[in-house]
């Protein structure tokens, strides 16, 4: 077993060419290739442009992550590539590559859990333990409650959005509003200075009843109704106070349930990851009801929130450390993989 083995990790789950390379929890380079700009007059992701994108970017990236680290390909002690969940044709490409480096390379090949790596991430900038944690995971395409007991090998989910996820909502919201895509940091921005409780736009999910039957499940389609409608019944709305409003009510949402998971299971750790992760408001009033609920709280980077190959490689540094059978050769990609598998066998 390799006390700090040499990580190559590959992310391809959407619009992101990404590498990244980890020598134990120790990150040594980070390259991402966005072909974001190609799909925002679409006002979201096409897929085929996605994949091609992933294709032409992919040798590109793999040699300016090993020129950043300051290693070669011969050093490299295994490769991880997000094997699911994502875009199929996307996540085919990474696949693909990885496992041929890995086929010529003769290293161990590791398709991991796009949501695990996320979670896993976190240990690229905080030296204690990842687990066992409660782990909020909030993107474009999952808003999840986890409970991490293994990051490697036992991950239970708790709850999950029963609709748009929160990225979602963010990227709904800002179109109608004409801020673009993505459009969680255009609400992020658009927000500065606006009054957070200007308008009380609804909490999904978090009635009396709700907490009884679905107390860890998210929904955001109502309220994304709601500001489309105030939008349309108010046409000189102050732009900063719907922005500010809005993301106060998905922050609040994710956050009661997140705390409330804490508190349910005794687990006195929260780790945040994923892209909605970067959101200031998000950070600020976690770290303030976390310190009230003495909670010891985790968030990556702003920039190791959203998709990165830095976190792909992290849990497969964390697979070999464990001693973890690696994934075969012929893995196939599995777009609607459940978190708690973690890695294809």
């Amino acid at each position: 077993m390799i006390h700090e083995p040499l990580v190559l990790g590959i992310e391809t789950s959407c619009d992101e060419t990404a590498v990244g390379i980890v020598r134990g929890r120790k990150l040594l380079s980070n390259v991402l290739s966005s072909s974001v700009d190609e799909h925002a007059r679409f006002g979201g992701v096409v897929p085929e442009i996605a994949s091609r994108a992933h294709l032409e970017a992919m040798g590109t990236v793999i040699e300016a992550a090993l020129h950043q680290s300051k290693v070669t390909l011969n050093e490299i002690d295994a490769v991880a590539v997000t094997g699911g969940p994502g875009l199929v044709g996307a996540l085919l490409v990474g696949v693909a590559s990885a496992s041929g480096l890995a086929l010529g390379l003769n290293k161990p090949f590791y398709a991991v859990n796009h949501l695990a790596a996320h979670v896993s991430v976190d240990l690229l900038t905080h030296q204690l333990p990842v687990e066992p944690t409660i782990a909020l995971l909030v993107s474009g395409g999952h808003s999840s409650l986890l409970q991490v007991d293994d990051i490697t090998s036992s991950i239970t989910k708790l709850g999950e959005s029963m609709d748009d996820a929160a990225g979602e909502a963010f990227d709904k919201i800002a179109r109608v509003m004409g801020l673009g895509f993505p459009g969680g940091p255009a609400l992020d921005r658009e927000s500065v200075g606006g009054n957070s409780s200007a308008i009380d736009f609804p909490r999904g999910l978090t009635q009396s009843s709700d907490w009884q039957t679905r107390p860890f499940d998210f929904s955001f389609s109502g309220l994304k109704t709601a500001v489309a409608r105030y939008l349309e019944s108010t046409p000189n709305y102050n732009r900063a106070d719907v922005a500010a409003s809005f993301q106060e009510a998905i922050v609040d949402v994710l956050l009661l349930k997140a705390i409330a998971a804490c508190k349910k299971t005794g687990i006195d750790s929260l780790v945040i990851a994923g892209g909605v992760a970067a959101n200031a408001r998000l950070r600020a009033v976690a770290q303030e009801r976390c310190e009230n609920s003495k909670i010891q709280l985790r968030i990556p980077a702003p920039g190791l929130c959203t998709d990165n190959g830095a976190m792909v490689a992290a849990l497969g540094s964390l697979m070999v450390s464990a001693g973890r059978a690696p994934s075969p050769l012929d893995a196939e990609a599995d777009s609607s993989l459940s978190v708690t598998t973690v890695s294809l066998v």
